[in-house]
Protein backbone atom coordinates (compact mmCIF):
# COMPACT_ATOMS: atom_id res chain seq x y z
CA UNK A 1 0.00 0.00 0.00
CA UNK A 2 1.07 3.58 -0.85
CA UNK A 3 2.12 5.80 2.10
CA UNK A 4 -0.67 8.46 2.42
CA UNK A 5 0.68 11.95 0.90
CA UNK A 6 2.50 14.97 2.08
CA UNK A 7 -0.20 18.08 3.08
CA UNK A 8 0.18 20.50 0.15
CA UNK A 9 0.19 24.37 1.21
CA UNK A 10 -2.24 26.60 -0.48
CA UNK A 11 1.34 28.25 -2.35
CA UNK A 12 2.12 24.44 -3.65
CA UNK A 13 -1.65 24.04 -4.43
CA UNK A 14 -1.49 27.30 -6.59
CA UNK A 15 1.82 26.42 -8.05
CA UNK A 16 0.38 27.04 -11.48
CA UNK A 17 -1.24 29.66 -10.69
CA UNK A 18 1.11 32.20 -9.36
CA UNK A 19 -0.61 35.07 -10.09
CA UNK A 20 -3.33 34.06 -8.18
CA UNK A 21 -1.69 32.35 -5.63
CA UNK A 22 0.09 35.51 -4.48
CA UNK A 23 -3.55 37.94 -4.79
CA UNK A 24 -4.67 34.80 -2.03
CA UNK A 25 -1.95 34.93 0.30
CA UNK A 26 -1.56 38.99 0.48
CA UNK A 27 -5.30 38.80 0.94
CA UNK A 28 -4.44 36.13 4.09
CA UNK A 29 -1.74 38.43 5.39
CA UNK A 30 -4.02 41.82 5.51
CA UNK A 31 -7.03 39.87 6.87
CA UNK A 32 -4.90 38.69 9.80
CA UNK A 33 -3.26 42.54 10.21
CA UNK A 34 -6.73 43.56 10.54
CA UNK A 35 -7.70 41.30 13.19
CA UNK A 36 -4.54 42.41 15.19
CA UNK A 37 -5.38 45.75 14.66
CA UNK A 38 -2.06 46.72 12.70
CA UNK A 39 -1.22 48.01 9.07
CA UNK A 40 -0.92 45.46 6.74
CA UNK A 41 2.28 46.96 5.67
CA UNK A 42 3.59 45.52 8.62
CA UNK A 43 3.12 42.15 6.55
CA UNK A 44 4.41 43.52 3.31
CA UNK A 45 1.41 43.64 2.22
CA UNK A 46 -1.22 46.54 1.17
CA UNK A 47 -4.50 46.93 3.58
CA UNK A 48 -6.30 46.67 0.14
CA UNK A 49 -5.13 42.94 -0.40
CA UNK A 50 -7.98 42.02 1.59
CA UNK A 51 -11.39 42.49 0.86
CA UNK A 52 -15.25 40.74 2.20
CA UNK A 53 -17.01 39.55 -1.19
CA UNK A 54 -15.12 37.53 -3.91
CA UNK A 55 -15.38 36.33 -7.47
CA UNK A 56 -13.86 33.45 -8.91
CA UNK A 57 -13.86 33.03 -12.66
CA UNK A 58 -12.50 30.95 -14.70
CA UNK A 59 -13.46 27.72 -17.53
CA UNK A 60 -15.12 24.62 -16.45
CA UNK A 61 -12.04 22.20 -15.00
CA UNK A 62 -9.81 25.16 -13.97
CA UNK A 63 -9.95 24.95 -10.41
CA UNK A 64 -11.74 27.90 -9.19
CA UNK A 65 -13.44 26.35 -6.41
CA UNK A 66 -10.63 24.69 -5.03
CA UNK A 67 -8.84 28.36 -5.39
CA UNK A 68 -11.89 29.41 -3.23
CA UNK A 69 -11.48 27.01 -0.75
CA UNK A 70 -7.52 27.65 -0.46
CA UNK A 71 -8.25 31.29 0.10
CA UNK A 72 -10.59 30.18 2.78
CA UNK A 73 -7.52 27.75 4.25
CA UNK A 74 -5.44 30.87 4.13
CA UNK A 75 -7.59 32.49 5.92
CA UNK A 76 -8.06 30.73 8.89
CA UNK A 77 -4.84 28.95 9.35
CA UNK A 78 -3.00 29.04 12.30
CA UNK A 79 0.31 28.85 11.02
CA UNK A 80 2.23 32.02 12.13
CA UNK A 81 4.66 32.07 9.25
CA UNK A 82 2.60 30.30 6.33
CA UNK A 83 -1.05 31.41 5.40
CA UNK A 84 -2.18 28.27 4.40
CA UNK A 85 0.28 25.63 5.29
CA UNK A 86 -1.63 22.87 4.65
CA UNK A 87 -0.13 21.24 7.97
CA UNK A 88 -2.11 22.31 10.79
CA UNK A 89 -5.28 21.46 12.01
CA UNK A 90 -7.52 24.37 10.68
CA UNK A 91 -6.11 23.49 7.41
CA UNK A 92 -6.46 20.25 7.05
CA UNK A 93 -10.60 20.37 8.16
CA UNK A 94 -10.52 22.89 5.18
CA UNK A 95 -9.21 20.60 2.63
CA UNK A 96 -11.16 17.43 3.97
CA UNK A 97 -14.62 20.20 3.87
CA UNK A 98 -15.19 19.65 8.07
CA UNK A 99 -14.39 22.92 9.16
CA UNK A 100 -16.39 24.42 11.49
CA UNK A 101 -16.17 28.38 10.16
CA UNK A 102 -16.11 27.82 6.49
CA UNK A 103 -19.27 27.23 4.50
CA UNK A 104 -18.96 25.30 1.18
CA UNK A 105 -22.06 25.63 -0.81
CA UNK A 106 -22.44 23.04 -3.79
CA UNK A 107 -25.76 24.10 -5.27
CA UNK A 108 -27.75 20.73 -6.53
CA UNK A 109 -31.01 22.23 -8.07
CA UNK A 110 -30.63 23.82 -11.93
CA UNK A 111 -31.17 27.12 -11.06
CA UNK A 112 -30.32 28.39 -6.99
CA UNK A 113 -33.84 30.08 -5.54
CA UNK A 114 -34.44 32.36 -3.68
CA UNK A 115 -34.82 30.08 -0.67
CA UNK A 116 -31.67 28.31 -1.00
CA UNK A 117 -29.94 32.20 -0.15
CA UNK A 118 -31.84 32.68 2.73
CA UNK A 119 -29.88 29.62 4.09
CA UNK A 120 -26.75 31.48 2.71
CA UNK A 121 -27.01 35.12 4.19
CA UNK A 122 -28.01 33.08 7.68
CA UNK A 123 -24.63 30.95 7.21
CA UNK A 124 -22.79 34.64 6.48
CA UNK A 125 -24.68 36.43 9.61
CA UNK A 126 -23.07 33.24 11.83
CA UNK A 127 -20.34 34.41 14.26
CA UNK A 128 -16.65 32.08 13.60
CA UNK A 129 -16.52 29.58 16.02
CA UNK A 130 -12.68 29.10 16.47
CA UNK A 131 -11.61 31.20 13.72
CA UNK A 132 -11.43 34.66 13.50
CA UNK A 133 -13.18 34.94 10.09
CA UNK A 134 -16.21 32.72 8.49
CA UNK A 135 -15.82 31.85 5.05
CA UNK A 136 -18.99 30.97 2.52
CA UNK A 137 -18.01 29.66 -0.58
CA UNK A 138 -20.92 29.33 -2.95
CA UNK A 139 -19.99 27.22 -6.35
CA UNK A 140 -21.76 27.54 -9.75
CA UNK A 141 -23.33 31.25 -9.07
CA UNK A 142 -24.16 31.65 -12.60
CA UNK A 143 -27.36 29.52 -11.28
CA UNK A 144 -28.70 32.03 -9.18
CA UNK A 145 -31.95 33.09 -10.36
CA UNK A 146 -32.85 36.96 -10.45
CA UNK A 147 -34.86 36.83 -7.27
CA UNK A 148 -31.40 35.18 -5.65
CA UNK A 149 -29.05 36.92 -6.93
CA UNK A 150 -31.36 40.18 -5.87
CA UNK A 151 -31.48 39.01 -2.04
CA UNK A 152 -27.95 38.00 -1.54
CA UNK A 153 -26.66 41.35 -3.22
CA UNK A 154 -27.09 43.47 -0.13
CA UNK A 155 -24.68 40.45 2.07
CA UNK A 156 -22.37 40.74 -0.65
CA UNK A 157 -22.68 44.71 -0.75
CA UNK A 158 -22.17 44.61 3.13
CA UNK A 159 -20.90 41.31 4.81
CA UNK A 160 -20.86 41.22 8.33
CA UNK A 161 -17.37 42.15 9.49
CA UNK A 162 -16.46 39.02 10.18
CA UNK A 163 -17.72 37.13 6.73
CA UNK A 164 -16.13 36.64 3.46
CA UNK A 165 -18.06 35.83 0.72
CA UNK A 166 -16.40 34.05 -2.04
CA UNK A 167 -18.85 33.67 -5.26
CA UNK A 168 -17.67 30.56 -8.44
CA UNK A 169 -18.56 30.97 -11.59
CA UNK A 170 -17.83 30.34 -15.43
CA UNK A 171 -17.56 34.24 -16.44
CA UNK A 172 -18.33 37.49 -15.71
CA UNK A 173 -20.47 37.66 -18.69
CA UNK A 174 -23.68 38.84 -18.21
CA UNK A 175 -25.30 35.57 -19.27
CA UNK A 176 -23.43 34.05 -16.56
CA UNK A 177 -23.40 36.24 -13.41
CA UNK A 178 -25.10 39.36 -12.47
CA UNK A 179 -23.48 42.50 -13.53
CA UNK A 180 -24.30 44.26 -10.08
CA UNK A 181 -22.83 41.48 -7.93
CA UNK A 182 -19.82 41.21 -10.25
CA UNK A 183 -19.29 45.04 -9.27
CA UNK A 184 -19.31 44.04 -5.78
CA UNK A 185 -16.42 41.76 -5.70
CA UNK A 186 -13.07 41.69 -6.50
CA UNK A 187 -12.40 39.48 -9.50
CA UNK A 188 -9.55 36.80 -9.78
CA UNK A 189 -9.75 34.51 -12.58
CA UNK A 190 -8.05 30.88 -12.29
CA UNK A 191 -6.84 29.68 -15.97
CA UNK A 192 -6.75 26.75 -17.28
CA UNK A 193 -3.73 24.56 -15.53
CA UNK A 194 -1.17 22.90 -17.79
CA UNK A 195 -1.26 19.23 -18.96
CA UNK A 196 1.88 18.48 -16.78
CA UNK A 197 0.09 20.21 -13.29
CA UNK A 198 -2.94 18.22 -13.94
CA UNK A 199 -0.51 14.87 -14.33
CA UNK A 200 1.31 15.92 -11.28
CA UNK A 201 -1.61 16.62 -9.57
CA UNK A 202 -3.07 13.09 -10.29
CA UNK A 203 0.26 11.16 -9.64
CA UNK A 204 0.90 12.85 -6.24
CA UNK A 205 -2.61 12.96 -4.83
CA UNK A 206 -4.53 10.48 -6.05
CA UNK A 207 -1.55 7.94 -6.68
CA UNK A 208 -2.34 7.72 -10.41
CA UNK A 209 0.23 6.14 -12.67
CA UNK A 210 2.13 8.09 -14.69
CA UNK A 211 0.71 6.68 -17.98
CA UNK A 212 -2.61 7.04 -16.78
CA UNK A 213 -2.61 10.41 -15.23
CA UNK A 214 -1.06 11.78 -18.81
CA UNK A 215 -4.22 10.06 -20.18
CA UNK A 216 -6.91 11.26 -17.91
CA UNK A 217 -5.48 14.72 -18.17
CA UNK A 218 -5.35 14.69 -22.01
CA UNK A 219 -9.03 13.18 -22.38
CA UNK A 220 -10.46 15.33 -19.62
CA UNK A 221 -9.38 18.91 -21.87
CA UNK A 222 -7.62 19.55 -18.29
CA UNK A 223 -10.75 19.83 -16.32
CA UNK A 224 -8.98 18.34 -13.22
CA UNK A 225 -12.44 17.00 -11.37
CA UNK A 226 -12.99 15.01 -14.43
CA UNK A 227 -9.19 14.00 -14.55
CA UNK A 228 -9.49 12.68 -10.87
CA UNK A 229 -13.12 10.74 -11.41
CA UNK A 230 -11.19 9.27 -14.82
CA UNK A 231 -8.24 7.84 -12.83
CA UNK A 232 -10.41 6.77 -9.87
CA UNK A 233 -13.93 5.97 -11.27
CA UNK A 234 -14.66 2.50 -13.23
CA UNK A 235 -17.83 4.20 -14.80
CA UNK A 236 -16.64 6.94 -15.42
CA UNK A 237 -13.87 5.47 -17.84
CA UNK A 238 -17.21 2.64 -18.72
CA UNK A 239 -19.05 6.21 -19.70
CA UNK A 240 -15.81 7.04 -22.05
CA UNK A 241 -15.37 4.57 -24.21
CA UNK A 242 -19.13 4.18 -24.54
CA UNK A 243 -19.42 7.38 -25.71
CA UNK A 244 -16.14 7.17 -27.77
CA UNK A 245 -17.36 3.75 -29.72
CA UNK A 246 -20.26 5.36 -30.97
CA UNK A 247 -18.36 7.28 -33.36
CA UNK A 248 -17.41 3.90 -35.29
CA UNK A 249 -21.36 2.54 -34.79
CA UNK A 250 -22.46 5.33 -36.74
CA UNK A 251 -21.15 2.94 -39.61
CA UNK A 252 -23.34 0.65 -38.51
CA UNK A 253 -26.78 1.07 -39.29
CA UNK A 254 -28.94 0.90 -36.37
CA UNK A 255 -26.47 -0.26 -34.04
CA UNK A 256 -25.71 3.37 -33.50
CA UNK A 257 -29.29 3.74 -32.20
CA UNK A 258 -29.32 1.07 -29.97
CA UNK A 259 -26.50 2.10 -28.16
CA UNK A 260 -28.09 5.77 -27.29
CA UNK A 261 -30.74 3.53 -26.02
CA UNK A 262 -28.04 1.66 -23.73
CA UNK A 263 -26.05 4.53 -23.11
CA UNK A 264 -28.61 7.23 -21.72
CA UNK A 265 -30.89 5.06 -19.93
CA UNK A 266 -28.31 3.73 -17.19
CA UNK A 267 -27.27 7.29 -16.65
CA UNK A 268 -30.72 8.05 -15.68
CA UNK A 269 -31.35 5.29 -13.07
CA UNK A 270 -27.53 5.14 -12.28
CA UNK A 271 -28.63 9.69 -10.98
CA UNK A 272 -31.89 8.09 -9.28
CA UNK A 273 -29.99 5.73 -7.31
CA UNK A 274 -27.50 7.95 -6.39
CA UNK A 275 -29.65 10.60 -5.12
CA UNK A 276 -32.44 8.59 -3.49
CA UNK A 277 -30.72 8.73 -0.31
CA UNK A 278 -30.41 12.22 -0.21
CA UNK A 279 -33.63 12.12 -1.25
CA UNK A 280 -35.24 10.35 1.45
CA UNK A 281 -33.35 11.69 4.20
CA UNK A 282 -34.77 15.47 2.94
CA UNK A 283 -38.30 13.81 3.29
CA UNK A 284 -37.86 12.46 6.67
CA UNK A 285 -36.32 15.65 8.00
CA UNK A 286 -39.29 17.37 6.59
CA UNK A 287 -42.32 15.17 7.87
CA UNK A 288 -40.14 15.04 11.71
CA UNK A 289 -39.99 19.24 11.59
CA UNK A 290 -43.68 19.37 10.84
CA UNK A 291 -44.69 16.59 13.33
CA UNK A 292 -46.21 14.14 11.03
CA UNK A 293 -47.57 10.87 12.45
CA UNK A 294 -48.74 13.34 15.59
CA UNK A 295 -51.97 12.93 17.29
CA UNK A 296 -54.46 15.79 18.64
CA UNK A 297 -55.57 19.16 17.63
CA UNK A 298 -53.89 20.75 14.36
CA UNK A 299 -52.69 17.00 13.06
CA UNK A 300 -55.00 17.21 10.47
CA UNK A 301 -53.91 20.85 9.76
CA UNK A 302 -50.33 19.97 9.86
CA UNK A 303 -51.20 17.04 7.59
CA UNK A 304 -52.22 18.96 4.66
CA UNK A 305 -48.88 22.01 5.32
CA UNK A 306 -47.23 18.97 5.01
CA UNK A 307 -48.63 17.53 1.77
CA UNK A 308 -47.96 20.63 0.07
CA UNK A 309 -44.20 20.90 1.18
CA UNK A 310 -43.53 17.53 0.43
CA UNK A 311 -44.64 18.27 -3.21
CA UNK A 312 -42.51 21.53 -3.19
CA UNK A 313 -39.92 18.75 -2.58
CA UNK A 314 -40.00 16.52 -4.74
CA UNK A 315 -40.12 19.20 -7.27
CA UNK A 316 -37.06 20.31 -6.06
CA UNK A 317 -35.43 16.66 -6.38
CA UNK A 318 -36.85 15.77 -9.54
CA UNK A 319 -34.58 19.35 -10.71
CA UNK A 320 -31.62 17.69 -9.27
CA UNK A 321 -31.72 14.51 -10.79
CA UNK A 322 -32.35 16.42 -14.11
CA UNK A 323 -29.26 18.66 -13.12
CA UNK A 324 -27.39 15.53 -12.63
CA UNK A 325 -28.30 13.45 -15.95
CA UNK A 326 -27.67 16.55 -17.97
CA UNK A 327 -24.36 17.17 -16.36
CA UNK A 328 -23.53 13.62 -16.85
CA UNK A 329 -24.58 13.38 -20.58
CA UNK A 330 -23.11 17.04 -21.45
CA UNK A 331 -19.51 16.06 -20.20
CA UNK A 332 -20.25 12.91 -22.28
CA UNK A 333 -20.91 15.10 -24.99
CA UNK A 334 -17.92 16.75 -24.73
CA UNK A 335 -16.04 13.60 -24.78
CA UNK A 336 -17.94 12.71 -27.91
CA UNK A 337 -16.76 16.53 -29.76
CA UNK A 338 -13.05 16.20 -28.55
CA UNK A 339 -12.99 12.81 -30.88
CA UNK A 340 -14.73 14.36 -33.66
CA UNK A 341 -11.65 17.52 -32.93
CA UNK A 342 -9.08 15.24 -32.84
CA UNK A 343 -10.14 13.46 -36.42
CA UNK A 344 -10.75 17.37 -37.91
CA UNK A 345 -6.92 17.86 -36.74
CA UNK A 346 -5.66 14.75 -38.22
CA UNK A 347 -7.41 15.59 -40.96
CA UNK A 348 -5.69 18.87 -42.01
CA UNK A 349 -2.78 18.07 -40.68
CA UNK A 350 -2.58 20.09 -37.77
CA UNK A 351 0.28 19.82 -35.09
CA UNK A 352 -0.84 19.88 -32.35
CA UNK A 353 -1.51 17.05 -29.57
CA UNK A 354 -5.05 14.26 -29.73
CA UNK A 355 -7.48 15.07 -26.87
CA UNK A 356 -7.97 11.32 -27.02
CA UNK A 357 -4.88 9.72 -27.97
CA UNK A 358 -5.65 6.27 -26.95
CA UNK A 359 -8.35 6.17 -29.67
CA UNK A 360 -5.58 7.70 -32.01
CA UNK A 361 -6.85 4.67 -34.65
CA UNK A 362 -10.14 5.67 -34.63
CA UNK A 363 -9.99 9.17 -35.29
CA UNK A 364 -7.45 8.58 -37.97
CA UNK A 365 -10.22 6.05 -39.43
CA UNK A 366 -12.99 8.94 -38.59
CA UNK A 367 -10.43 11.36 -40.81
CA UNK A 368 -10.01 8.98 -43.54
CA UNK A 369 -13.77 8.34 -43.92
CA UNK A 370 -15.43 11.28 -43.65
CA UNK A 371 -14.63 14.91 -45.65
CA UNK A 372 -13.51 18.08 -43.72
CA UNK A 373 -16.41 19.85 -43.73
CA UNK A 374 -18.75 16.83 -43.07
CA UNK A 375 -16.03 16.90 -39.27
CA UNK A 376 -17.42 20.18 -39.32
CA UNK A 377 -21.37 19.27 -39.38
CA UNK A 378 -20.26 16.38 -37.35
CA UNK A 379 -19.24 19.13 -34.41
CA UNK A 380 -22.09 21.16 -34.97
CA UNK A 381 -24.44 18.36 -34.71
CA UNK A 382 -23.04 17.58 -31.12
CA UNK A 383 -23.16 21.21 -29.93
CA UNK A 384 -26.90 21.38 -31.49
CA UNK A 385 -27.25 18.41 -29.12
CA UNK A 386 -26.05 19.61 -26.24
CA UNK A 387 -27.99 22.88 -26.82
CA UNK A 388 -30.78 20.68 -26.78
CA UNK A 389 -30.06 19.07 -23.23
CA UNK A 390 -29.82 22.42 -21.70
CA UNK A 391 -33.69 23.34 -23.48
CA UNK A 392 -35.35 20.37 -21.42
CA UNK A 393 -35.13 17.90 -24.77
CA UNK A 394 -35.76 15.02 -23.86
CA UNK A 395 -31.73 12.92 -23.81
CA UNK A 396 -33.06 10.48 -26.03
CA UNK A 397 -34.33 12.27 -28.48
CA UNK A 398 -31.78 14.76 -28.61
CA UNK A 399 -28.75 12.01 -28.73
CA UNK A 400 -31.23 10.11 -31.55
CA UNK A 401 -31.18 13.58 -33.50
CA UNK A 402 -27.54 14.03 -32.72
CA UNK A 403 -26.84 10.33 -34.40
CA UNK A 404 -28.78 11.08 -37.25
CA UNK A 405 -27.29 14.35 -37.89
CA UNK A 406 -23.89 12.38 -37.88
CA UNK A 407 -24.76 10.08 -40.28
CA UNK A 408 -25.92 12.18 -43.08
CA UNK A 409 -22.59 14.17 -42.58
CA UNK A 410 -20.96 11.19 -42.48
CA UNK A 411 -22.95 9.70 -45.46
CA UNK A 412 -22.79 6.34 -43.60
CA UNK A 413 -25.05 3.87 -44.71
Amino acid sequence: MSAPSRPESVSERLADLPAVRKSLIDAAFAARARVRGVPAREYGVEDSAMTHSWLFTGPPGSGRSNAAVALAAALVCTDPEEPGCGRCEDCRAVFNDSHTDVVHIVPQELTISVKSMEQLIRDAASMPTVSPWRVVVLEDADRLSDGAANSLLKTVEEPPPHTIIVLCAPSTDPEDFSVTLRSRCRHVYVKTPSRDEITRILVEEENASETDAQLAASASLRHIGRARKLVNSREAQKRRTEILNLAELVFHGDQAFQAVSKFVDPVKKQAKEALSEINDTELKKLEASLGAGGKGKGTQKLARGLKGQVKDLEKQQKLRETRQVRDILDLSLLDFSSLYRDALMLSVGADVELTHPDYRGLAADLAEKIPEAGLVQCLDAIAHCREQLGQNVPPKVAFDGMVGRIRKAAKAS
